[in-house]
C-alpha cells in the first residue's frame, strides 16, 4: 500500500489536494523558552484511519493537532497582487484535538498534522530528534484498517539564549459575549469565567499583552439602530438622581486577566463606531428593573450622557490606581474608525473624553492624519497601508493595525494568501521601530453589523460573507475553550522573529541590525516591498539564530 510523509515548515499550507509543493524539511531550531512548529504531512491511497506515536525529550511540551479544513468563499481579495489563491475551496486553518492521538486522511490527499514545540527555558542546547511512528489502529470495533508502520524523524536544535520579553504592545480585541453566545453559557456566570481564563491563557501564550475591557457592551460591529448581546462589567443603578457603581465584576476581570499575563488594559469605546455620533449600549438599574439607558438612541451630544461619563470617572480613575491601573498601563478609545466627515463629532467625543481621565492616554484605531495634526489625538493608530505617512509625523508612540478585507500586498493572514506574509510582519514591525499593533479581531463569531449572532465559524469563517476567510478571527470556539488556528500560530511565530530582532540588536545594535536586513532582503523591507518566499524568511530567522548562537556560546 503506498503511504508517504514529508515534514513541512509552519509557513506551508497543506491542501486537501495531490500535490504538495513545500520542500522537505529536515531541522529547525529554537531558542530556549521558545514555541516552535513544523508540520507532518502525510499522504496515502486509500481511506485510513492513522495513530501517531511520538518520542522525544520534549514530552508534554510537544503538542500534535490536526490541521482541520473549513469552506470560505472569498479566501483573499482577487485584485491583490499576492496570494495563493482567491477561489473558493477548502482551506487547512483550524488546529483540532487528535483523539487517541488519531486521524483520517482521505484517498490520495495530503493532510497535516500540526507540531508544536514550547522549548522549556532551562533545556540544555544541542540537537534532539523527534521520531514519529505511524500505524493503523487494529482495535476499530467494525472493521480493521490495513496493517502499516511507518516511521520518519526531524531533529530541533535547541540554542544557547532565550528571547527577551515581548516589548510591542499586542492586541487583539476580544469579545466576551460571543463567547457567552457560542458556549451558550450566561455572561458572568461561574462557567462563564472558567472560559474567560481558557481565552486569556491562549491570549498570552501567542504575545497578546493588552485586554480589550467591556465596561460596557462594546460599540463596535454593530448596526446603526442594532445592537449586540449584553456584555457590561459595570454594574450601575440609577438612585436619587445619581449613578451608583458596583466595581466587583471589574475587579475580577482584572485579577483574571492578570493571573494569565496580561500587563496593560484597553477599555471599551466610549462613544460608537465610524465617527461618534452615539453613546455605547449601557445598562442601568432603575428601581430594581434594568433598562438601556444609552445607545444608538441617544446622541453623543446629550447632556446625560457627560453627566454620566463625569460620575462615572471620578469614581473609575480612583478604583484603577487602586488596581495598578494607571496611565502607564491603560488606555481608552473615543471611537473606531472615524471617517473624515465625521470629523467634527469626533472631535467633540475626543474633547469631552480627555477632559475627564486626565493623564490616561487615547488610542484608536484611524487612518486620516489630518486627526492628529489637528490635535484630536495623541496616539493615532493608523492602517498597514496608510502608515508611512504618519511616519513622518512626531508622534509620542507608534502603531500599526489591520483588520478585514485587505489587499495591496501588505501583511495579513486571510486564509487565501501565503503563511509568510503573515509572519512578515514581525521584521516590519522592527523595520518601522513600532510600539504597538491593534488587530480585529481574536474572536468575532458573529455576522457582520452583528445582524446574525448565531455563526458557526467552522462553516461561516467570512462574518457571513463579509470579509475574507481568516479575517474576522484567531480562534475557534472549542468544547472547553479556544481552538488555534494556523493562521494564529504563525502570527505569534512572527512576534518571535521581532523578540530576536531585539535580542540581537541588544548586542550589535539597531544600525547593524538593519544593515543585515539590507543584505540579506536587498534592500530595506516596507510594508508593502519585502521577501515574499517563505524560504527567505526561513533562512533569515536561521542567520540570525546563527548569530545570537555564536555570540552566546558558553
Amino acid at each position: 500500500m503506498f503511504f508517504a510523509t514529508r515534514m513541512v515548515s509552519s509557513l506551508e499550507k497543506v491542501f486537501c489536494t495531490p500535490d504538495l509543493p513545500g520542500e522537505r524539511l529536515d531541522r529547525i531550531s529554537g531558542a530556549q523558552g521558545e514555541t516552535v512548529a513544523f508540520q507532518l504531512a502525510c499522504k496515502a491511497e486509500e481511506n485510513l484511519i492513522l495513530e501517531f506515536e511520538c518520542s522525544s525529550p520534549f514530552g508534554e511540551a510537544l503538542s500534535l493537532r490536526e490541521v482541520g479544513l473549513v469552506p470560505s468563499t472569498l479566501p483573499a481579495m482577487p485584485e491583490d497582487p499576492f496570494v495563493l489563491t482567491s477561489r473558493p475551496g477548502l482551506f487547512p486553518d483550524p488546529l483540532l484535538p487528535m483523539e487517541k492521538g488519531r486521524m483520517r486522511v482521505s484517498r490520495g490527499n495530503w493532510h497535516a498534522i500540526w507540531c508544536s514545540v514550547r522549548i522549556p527555558a532551562d533545556m540544555e542546547p544541542g540537537e534532539y530528534e523527534i521520531a514519529f511512528r505511524i500505524t493503523t489502529p487494529q482495535d476499530l470495533l467494525i472493521w480493521k484498517e490495513p496493517e502499516m508502520e511507518h516511521r520518519t524523524a526531524i531533529r530541533l536544535r535547541v540554542l544557547p539564549f532565550r528571547l527577551p520579553p515581548q516589548r510591542l504592545l499586542s492586541v487583539n480585541w476580544f469579545y466576551a459575549d460571543c463567547v457567552s453566545i457560542r458556549h451558550r453559557v450566561p455572561c458572568w456566570s461561574g462557567e462563564f469565567w472558567t472560559l474567560l481564563e481558557a481565552y486569556f491563557r491562549n491570549m498570552t501564550a501567542h504575545g497578546n499583552n493588552v485586554i480589550y475591557t467591556p465596561l460596557w457592551t462594546v460599540p463596535l460591529d454593530t448596526a446603526v439602530g442594532r445592537e449586540r448581546p449584553t456584555a457590561q462589567l459595570l454594574e450601575i443603578e440609577w438612585k436619587d438622581g445619581s449613578y451608583h457603581f458596583d466595581f466587583g465584576r471589574l475587579d475580577r476581570w482584572i485579577r483574571t486577566a492578570r493571573a494569565c499575563g496580561f500587563e496593560y488594559f484597553e477599555m471599551s469605546h466610549a462613544f460608537t463606531q465610524w465617527g461618534a455620533k452615539a453613546t455605547p449600549k449601557i445598562v442601568v438599574r432603575v428601581n430594581g428593573v434594568e433598562e438601556k439607558r444609552f445607545g444608538w438612541h441617544v446622541p453623543a451630544t446629550d447632556p446625560e450622557y457627560r453627566k454620566f461619563l463625569t460620575s462615572l470617572m471620578e469614581q473609575l480613575l480612583p478604583f484603577f490606581r487602586s488596581r495598578g491601573l494607571t496611565p502607564e498601563n491603560t488606555f481608552f478609545h473615543v471611537s473606531d474608525e472615524p471617517q473624515a466627515e465625521s470629523k467634527e463629532s469626533y472631535r467633540f467625543a475626543s474633547e469631552l473624553l480627555r477632559s475627564l481621565i486626565g493623564e490616561y492616554p487615547v488610542i484608536d484605531a484611524l487612518s486620516r492624519v489630518e486627526f492628529f495634526r489637528e490635535g484630536l489625538i495623541r496616539i493615532p493608530i493608523p492602517t498597514t497601508n496608510e502608515i508611512d505617512q504618519f511616519m513622518q509625523e512626531d508622534l509620542e508612540h507608534r502603531w500599526v493595525y489591520y483588520c478585514g478585507n485587505w489587499k495591496d500586498g501588505v501583511p495579513n493572514r486571510q486564509f487565501g494568501m501565503p503563511s509568510a506574509r503573515n509572519r512578515i510582519l514581525g521584521l516590519l514591525l522592527y523595520v518601522y521601530n513600532l510600539d504597538g499593533f491593534l488587530n480585529w479581531g481574536y474572536n468575532f463569531w458573529f455576522t457582520q453589523h452583528s445582524l446574525n449572532w448565531e455563526v458557526n465559524p467552522y462553516l461561516d469563517p467570512e462574518a457571513g460573507r463579509a470579509f475574507c476567510g481568516g479575517g474576522a478571527f484567531m480562534v475557534y470556539p472549542g468544547k472547553d475553550g479556544p481552538v488555534d488556528s494556523l493562521h494564529y500560530e504563525v502570527f505569534a511565530e512572527g512576534l518571535q522573529d521581532l523578540r530576536a530582532l531585539r535580542l540581537l540588536e541588544s548586542e550589535i545594535g539597531r544600525e547593524a541590525v538593519l544593515s543585515l536586513i539590507r543584505e540579506e532582503a536587498g534592500s530595506l523591507p516596507t510594508m508593502r516591498e519585502y521577501p515574499r518566499s517563505p524560504e527567505w524568511l526561513l533562512h533569515f530567522r536561521e542567520r540570525v539564530n546563527d548569530m545570537l548562537a555564536e555570540r552566546n556560546r558558553a
